[in-house]
């Protein structure tokens, strides 16, 4: 089976209590709502013409701040302080309308250059 992959969604869930960018049962939240939302938006479809949208839970993504961080692929788009009222926002906005939310990126670093720092 040959999978077209529109977007995969990558956002820190971390395991330990002592985590440097956000309150663990926060980020579980997060990861609630944005099963949720992909279900709700029928975006995890194999069959979806524009491609599935992936999203994967990640321990970490070390940038310990503004977290939790969700990062979105291909763009390498970076949005800080993704709790769940800013998910269904987030997912219409960058992956539906193609139009990434700016007020809330952290940082940009597309496949093509992953050079970037934060600041």
């Amino acid at each position: 089976m040959n999978l077209q992959v529109s977007h995969h969604l990558l956002l820190c869930v971390p395991h330990k209590t002592s985590s440097l960018c956000c309150d663990p049962t926060q980020s579980e939240e997060s990861w609630e709502e944005i099963k949720l939302i992909l279900k709700k938006l029928k975006l995890e479809d194999p069959n979806r013409p524009e491609g599935i949208v992936l999203r994967s839970k990640v321990d970490c993504l070390r940038v310990c701040k503004s977290g939790p961080i969700l990062l979105i692929w291909p763009e390498g788009i970076w949005y800080k302080n993704v709790y769940p009222n800013r998910i269904e926002t987030i997912i219409k906005s960058h992956i539906i309308e193609g139009k990434p939310q700016r007020e809330w990126e952290l940082k940009k670093t597309p496949l093509k250059s992953l050079s970037g720092k934060f600041n």
